[in-house]
This record gives C-alpha cells, structure tokens and sequence, in this order.
C-alpha cells in the first residue's frame, strides 16, 4: 500500500472511530434541578436517571444538579415553565397559590398510613383534570411524587411536656403541617430547607418540622435538644416534574424508557426510605436527643382542633380559586377508607 493510500485509510479510520464516539454519547440531555445534596428524598430521581441510561444504551441522559446550582427550590416551577431546564423537584407549600389543587395531599391529619399508601393517593390527584390544568399554566407535567411520612419536630430550648407548650413557638412548618400548628399556638414560618439549620441555631426559630430524611440531611438534629415522636400532623407534597415541551420532543422509545421506569424508581425509593429510618432512630440515640411523646388524648384533642376547620378552611379557599375542592377532597377521602 502507498504512503498516500495508507494515510487516507488511517484518516477515514479516525474519523469513522470519531463518529463512533459521538454516537455513543448522549442523543438526549435533560438537567434537573434539585436542592440540598443527594439524600432519601431525591433517590427515585437518581434511580430513574440510571434506569433511563440502561434502557437507552446512554442516548437518553438525565443529569441531576444540587445546590440549588439550576435555581432556588422555590423558583423550580417557574424555571420548568421557561424551558430553563428539563425536569425538576418542587414542594406545593413552598407557593400554594402557583399549585393549589396539590395542596388537598398536605391538609393535616389526612391519616395516610405509609408510603406506599401515599404514593397511591398522590398518583390519583395527579391524574385529575384540576392538577393537569393547575400544573399545565407553568408548561409542567408530574412524573411523580416523592412521598414523605409524617412530619416530626426538632427542637431547641426546654422540651414540650404538653401541646400547650408550643403556644408562642416560632416552628419552621410548611403547608397543612403550619396550619395546625397555629391551631395550638404556635407561629409558623416558611424557612427552606436549606436555610433550617442556621434558622435553629441563631434562634429564628426554636423547632423544625421534617421527615426523617430531611431532618439527618439538614443537620436539624445536630442543632436540636429534642424530637416528637408522635405529633404526626401532616406532610408536604413535593412532585417531580418535566417540562411539557421537552417530555413532548422525546422519541416513542425514550419516553417509554422514561415511563416505565417511574414504579421501579418508586420501589427502590419506599426499600431505601426503611433502611433510613432505621439510621434516623440511631442518630437520635447517639446524640442523646430527647424525645417527646404526647398522650393519646392530647393527639386526639390536636387533630380535633387543626383536622376539619383546616380541612373546611382549605375548601373555602379553593371554591373562591375556582378550584374543584370537593372533588379533589373526596377523591382522597374515599381512597384513604
């Protein structure tokens, strides 16, 4: 062979294996913005990132970003309705008045079991009409849910005996959970997450409601003296998004990669969720954080007093929205019985 055939073989050879290695990366990108660090409540979404890879053999690549380094948890939704990115995590009680007809699934003492229960109940809100148009004027679809058990408080200062001890208490509680903790005294804030920490410890506010997860991620625990064990008055509803018009352009075979892959993200959400609540219960018993359980009079008074007037109250507002309230309410009533 020739000096000059022996190059241009060598040349085509190059770029033959160039345009091998652009076919195998990505066809597909979509960012995702998330907050904190990685941690329980954004396992699904890491698990669904990997599960889409497999699938699509690295054409559809789905990259998560923490830190807020996309946009501030709060700003999520409006980012999704610019196209700023693909996918995002939000929580309703961060802007109720953007997502109303979510809020129903953070009213307090819903009395939602576990999390498979919740993911059930959140999968049936999320297919009404009221969400789908809710959610459709920021250009936004759900995925899927990131289902949380009952909120818990940590707390600095002298321990509540009584529920009457949180009459005057500045509480980080979001949503249904800020609204019946006002019904026994307490004055709710809307801190972030991320700002909680620092909340506790400069005495912003004196007690913090989260679920386990959050609690350890944040280091509310490492900042807090004690923990409720049982006031258990609500959750906060945080759905996974996409934007419509990026979740339209998929191909038949990356949106199908997509879809199936939201129950196995779910599984392997609940399974790792059980083995941090183990880890969560350690914790506390290694700090030496002191905790609090409430009588079953005095819960049964709590839920009383915050349940239906919030409950009531919630209905209200939703019928001056124009939102179908009761629909939504019942919706989630007749499934929890």
């Amino acid at each position: 062979m020739s000096l000059k055939k022996l190059l241009t073989t060598t040349t085509v050879i190059g770029m033959a294996a160039l345009f091998v290695g652009e076919a195998a990366a990505a066809d597909v990108t979509w960012n995702v913005s998330l907050w904190g660090k990685r941690r329980a409540f954004t396992e699904h979404v890491e698990k669904l990132a990997e599960l889409v890879n497999a699938k699509t053999n690295g054409a559809f690549e789905i990259k998560l970003h923490y830190g807020a380094a996309l946009s501030k948890s709060r700003e999520n939704l409006d980012g999704i309705s610019i196209g700023a990115f693909e996918m995002a995590q939000f929580c309703a009680s961060y802007h109720a008045d953007k997502n109303p007809s979510i809020t129903v699934l953070e009213l307090p003492f819903l009395g939602v079991p576990d999390l498979e229960t919740q993911i059930k109940l959140d999968k049936l809100v999320y297919a009404t009409d009221a969400v789908k148009k809710d959610l459709g004027r920021w250009n936004a679809e759900i995925l899927m849910s990131s289902p949380m058990p009952q909120y818990n408080f940590v707390g600095r200062g002298d321990a509540p005996k009584s529920l009457k001890d949180f009459e005057g208490m500045r509480v980080r509680a979001l949503g249904g959970v800020g609204a019946a903790m006002k019904t026994i005294g307490a004055v709710p804030t809307t801190v972030t997450a991320s700002e909680t920490y620092q909340a506790i410890e400069s005495g912003t506010v004196q007690a913090a409601s989260f679920a386990p997860h959050a609690h350890l991620a944040f280091k509310t625990v490492e900042a807090g003296k004690w923990y409720t064990t049982n006031l258990n008055p609500g959750t906060v509803n945080c759905p996974v998004v996409a934007n419509t018009d990026a979740l339209a352009a998929l191909s038949d075979d990356h949106k199908k990669a997509l879809m199936d892959s939201i129950d196995e993200a779910y599984a392997h959400y609940v399974a790792n969720y059980a083995k941090l609540n183990e880890k969560f219960a350690a914790e506390l018993d290694k700090l030496g954080i002191e905790k609090v359980t409430f009588s079953a009079d005095e819960l049964a008074a709590f839920k009383a007093a915050a349940g239906k007037p919030n409950w009531d109250k919630w209905l209200a507002d939703m019928k001056a929205k124009g939102v179908p309230g009761d629909d939504l309410f019942k919706l989630v009533q007749d499934n929890l019985k």
